[in-house]
């Protein structure tokens, strides 16, 4: 049996190859994807192999893809768990047209008015959960959301939901200003604005916010909110910064000011049980799935395009000449011919 997917042969290249696909072992399942979602920041840096990524530290070929959702096609002998049928989130499966996973780590979408296209942003929405899980935020703490690309958007949402009044964001596109504020931003700023420290402390009351997802991975917008953080303030370190090109004073603004940096990285969370500010990844999808049903977090309006796999190496040789790409690219594995 064989099928598709997408790899990174070269730093800028992409291609879509045959997919062998190997027999399932009786713990396994074989799923059918029908969505998967591109995370442009992530996959643009390791498609350039930019440092502190896969592609840089074990060179190409190297293949992406860490969120999806499908259907249960074939099961191993001994799942009990799932059938043939079941619709699933997709995890860690690589921008492919079949994914084989152990039983155990696959979640079932048991809600039938949820749309897969909603659920393939299951596992990217987790990382967000996680990063504002982590700033343990109080009803009527201030929030800046630092960046307003698919992590950043979701974070913005979920701080709602937590009671965070005002949320503050920023971000350099207008148009991801102008999402912001439609989905209930209290501000929208531009961070290149020579006034830009004042305006979030003008934002938030005047002292800065109490809390700030930096999700961009820059350096320097993690100065930026150590200059216009509130006195001992938390700041969730949500994006990936691969490159420390911007020098911090911690002892003016991290240790005179009791500022907690909070390590945000997926790799943080709890494998198995559920804890305050370390839920499990299933946790978090099923938190997800249950907001999106109630029409409490949306996906759709980060969706820029929906393509299909066929159209892969055109759609990542525009990644890797846009720093500030779009917001949501999603494979649509059905148009595959």
């Amino acid at each position: 049996m064989t099928g598709k997917y997408v790899v990174f042969t070269a730093p800028g290249k992409a291609e879509l190859k045959e997919l062998a696909i190997p027999p399932i072992k009786d713990n396994e399942v074989l799923i059918e994807n029908e969505y998967t979602v591109i995370s442009a920041g992530t996959e643009r840096a390791n498609l350039l192999g930019l440092p502190n990524t896969g592609s840089f530290e074990h060179g190409f070929p190297h293949c992406e893809g860490y969120s999806g959702s499908g259907r249960v096609i074939e099961i191993g002998g001994e799942v009990e768990s799932l059938k043939v049928g079941d619709r699933v989130v997709v995890q860690w499966g690589g921008h492919r047209t079949h994914t084989v996973k152990k039983a155990s780590e696959v979640l079932t979408i048991e809600d039938d008015s949820i749309d897969l296209l909603d659920a393939s942003f299951a596992h990217i929405a987790s990382f967000p959960f996680l990063g504002v899980r982590k700033l343990r935020i109080e009803m009527g703490e201030s929030v800046m959301i630092a960046g307003q690309g698919i992590l950043g958007i979701f974070a913005l949402q979920i701080a709602q939901l937590c009671g965070a009044i005002p949320v503050v964001v920023a971000d350099l596109d207008p148009m991801r200003r102008e999402l912001a504020m439609s989905l209930g931003a209290s501000a929208a700023l531009s961070p290149d604005d020579p006034d830009f420290i004042n305006k979030v402390k003008e934002a938030t009351g005047g002292a800065g916010p109490d809390a700030v997802v930096e999700v961009t991975g820059l350096a320097v917008a993690l100065q930026q909110a150590l200059e216009y953080i509130a006195w001992e303030g938390r700041i969730s370190l949500l994006g990936c910064t691969r490159v420390s090109d911007v020098p911090i004073d911690f002892y003016k603004y991290v240790h005179r000011r009791g500022i907690s940096l909070i390590g945000a990285h997926t790799n943080t969370r709890s494998k198995v049980e559920s804890a305050p500010a370390h839920w499990t990844e299933h946790d978090d999808y099923r938190t997800f799935l249950k907001f999106v049903a109630a029409g409490k977090i949306q996906a759709r309006p980060l969706i820029s395009e929906i393509v299909s796999p066929e159209n892969a190496p055109e759609v990542y040789s525009r990644l890797a000449g846009c720093k500030n790409p779009p917001l949501g690219i999603v494979f649509d594995w059905k148009k595959l011919k």
